[in-house]
């Protein structure tokens, strides 16, 4: 592969469809049924769909309007994301039993490096059965697990035998498996960018190895220079136990579309509330301040202001909130506002060091048992 890659056995946990799981499992009247989490009421928005709604076409992000249509039977649940952080703890203690290296990356899903772990078992695809099958005992819901020499390949593995299952790509089928994939399955290609891929012939990660940097640069920008490593299986980023905070943000969507900018401040008085309550808890502050606002047909804009001082001050939160609403005329009635703080003062703090620098080539990881 390449001459300085790191040795190391990293495990993507996914869990199956979370958030509904939690909720058949509390439920038992629940259990096989098609259910969404959140999407009720007339503007809602669903956050997660077992894989019984899954089946009828409903997935999260979509609105409850459109799921209910493609599901009549469909039944919606209320979020209860205490609930939701209660058994993600649950199961991020049964992950640090195996390594310290352990990379949350939401409440259902983490990366682990078990290239030295705490059971000292060579094999990170019994680590991943262990830790599946103690998932299940002790905490009943199933999850599924990628298993590779980095965070890309690991990351794509776990979606291949979904729901509760596993996929282990070893250092020797790594080039095979990114060449046969599907351009789409890509970090970071998104539609726009799998469509203008298309029209240049770039269907699959063969295709794309084709490609010289100089050219995915030129047509890609920044990306480019990631999509021509990665696809030769490259990517060096190191599993981090204390990923650092890089913004903070609270939004609503109202029940009906905002016309008047009298109620829009009445709003932002609560999503500031909110914000700075997040940032006292987190014990952070930040300099940048962004106004997200969702027109009635669904265009997004945001406007930003940078202040020479960190703040978690509601008041000053608040302030610059307004200020940013008047800048400019608003498009249209509006539907959804949020405030985010970023800039944050945390990301000048060290973050830990992955154990697992040894760079040694990729021949020497071709003893390593998967």
């Amino acid at each position: 592969m390449h001459n300085d890659l790191p040795i190391r056995k990293i495990i993507h946990v996914d869990m199956d469809a979370f958030y509904a799981s939690v909720e058949q499992m509390d439920d038992p009247s629940l259990k096989g049924k098609p259910i969404a989490v959140g999407g009720g009421g007339a503007r809602g928005v669903i956050s997660a769909a077992s894989y019984e709604a899954r089946k009828f076409g409903v997935k999260s992000a979509m609105s409850g309007r459109l799921a209910e249509k493609l599901c009549p039977d469909l039944v919606f649940v209320k979020h209860r994301f205490d609930r939701y952080k209660e058994i993600s703890s649950q199961i991020r203690k049964i992950f640090l039993d195996y390594t310290d290296l352990v990379e949350p990356l939401s409440l259902d899903e983490a990366y682990l490096d078990v290239t030295e772990n705490k059971i000292g078992l060579p094999s990170a695809t019994l680590i991943a059965q262990k830790i599946r099958q103690r998932i299940f005992n002790e905490v009943g819901l199933t999850a599924s697990a990628g298993i590779s020499i980095n965070k890309f390949v690991a990351k794509i593995a776990s979606d291949y035998n979904k729901p509760n299952g596993q996929k282990t790509v070893n250092p020797e089928d790594v080039f095979q498996f990114l060449e046969d994939l599907d351009i789409r399955k890509f970090y970071g290609v998104g539609k726009v960018t799998a469509e203008k891929m298309y029209q240049k012939g770039i269907f699959t990660g063969k295709d794309l190895k084709t490609k010289s940097l100089e050219y995915l640069e030129e047509n890609f920008g920044k990306s480019g220079k990631q999509y021509y490593y990665i696809v030769r299986g490259i990517h060096n980023s190191e599993v981090k136990p204390n990923r650092i905070r890089k913004s903070l943000a609270a939004e609503r969507t109202f029940s009906e579309n905002l016309s008047s900018e009298i109620f829009m401040l009445e709003k932002l008085d609560q999503i500031a509330t909110e914000v700075s309550n997040r940032l006292d808890k987190s014990k952070v502050s930040g300099k940048t301040i962004t106004l997200k606002i969702k027109y009635s047909d669904f265009t997004l804009q945001t406007r930003s202001k940078t202040l020479p001082f960190f703040i978690n001050d509601k008041a000053i939160i608040l302030e610059n909130a307004k200020e940013l609403l008047y800048q400019d005329k608003l498009n249209n009635s509006v539907r959804l506002l949020g405030i985010s703080l970023s800039n944050l003062n945390t990301e000048n703090k060290s973050t830990l060091k992955n154990k697992s620098d040894n760079k040694q080539s990729i021949s020497v990881q071709l003893k390593f048992e998967f």
